[in-house]
């Protein structure tokens, strides 16, 4: 089993930026591609940023290509999400999730485990 707990939510000013941090321990994540979630109040978990087992690719979401940045340090068995030029759009609880194969996938079925989530809030 993977456990994944994330941190670094909170709230900020729109034009700001956070630094989510996701923990991976049970296991080691190295070989195992990881992503970032979202879901706003009344919405679908959605798809933001994903990583693959080595960190030599990634793949973002259209609404946060070019703002969002996602890392992995495989020593440390922890995921990014650096999140610059925040809009109020951005509001939402974040999960981290791993999946248990080293290629990304953009689904939420595609991952094996989850975390618990942070909530991110940008003000207007």
């Amino acid at each position: 089993q993977v456990q994944l707990v994330e941190s670094g939510g909170g709230l900020v000013q729109a034009g700001g930026s956070l630094r989510l941090s996701c923990a991976a321990s049970g296991r080691t994540v190295s070989n195992y591609a990881m992503g970032w979630f979202r879901q706003a109040p009344g919405k679908e978990r959605e798809f933001v940023a994903a990583i693959t087992w080595s960190g030599g690719s990634t793949g973002y979401a259209d609404s946060v290509k070019g703002r969002f940045t996602i890392s992995r340090d495989n020593a440390k068995n922890t995921v990014y999400l650096q999140m610059n030029s925040l809009k109020p759009e951005d509001t939402a609880v974040y999960y981290c999730a791993a999946r248990k194969y080293g290629d990304t996938r953009y689904y939420v079925n595609d991952y094996n485990w989850w975390g618990q989530g942070t909530q991110v809030t940008v003000s207007s």
